[in-house]
């Protein structure tokens, strides 16, 4: 019975375009090709207007928890052990992952965030878990 669940997880991951999820600065212009905008921090990037930001949805359920934001710090060093936490705490909202896939199945969406490492942020990692792509 869970290896049927498994497979029929599996599959819909599958089903997924990895060019279907984006991810963009919240700093950068709103471009009509990103789709569905999706602020995906818990907290509102600094100095960028609701207006600007242009964004459809503010997901900050799934934002690292504070306390793994703190820990984390954008600390490099720390980037492996973090995107193993925040990916359990992503599984621990399975039905806005849920949502998520099925916005990403529908059409472009693009993963907002504020850090200026455009490697080592939470947004990186929720692409991942989104497309189903283990976090080695």
């Amino acid at each position: 019975m869970a290896k049927r669940a498994k497979l029929r997880a599996r599959s819909a991951v599958m089903s997924i375009s990895a060019s279907n999820v984006r991810l963009k600065r919240a700093y950068d212009e709103p471009d009509p090709k990103d789709g569905r905008r999706l602020l995906v921090d818990r907290l509102w990037p600094r100095g960028v207007s609701k207006s600007d930001a242009a964004i459809d949805e503010w997901v900050k359920e799934v934002a690292p928890s504070t306390a793994l934001r703190k820990w984390f710090g954008h600390d490099p060093a720390r980037w492996d052990e973090f995107r193993e936490r925040y990916a359990k705490e992503i599984h621990g909202h399975a039905e806005l992952l849920a949502h998520l896939r099925e916005l990403a199945r529908d059409g472009p969406v693009t993963l907002v965030y504020s850090a200026r490492d455009e490697i080592h942020n939470d947004a990186v990692v929720l692409r991942q878990v989104i497309l189903g792509r283990p976090i080695e």
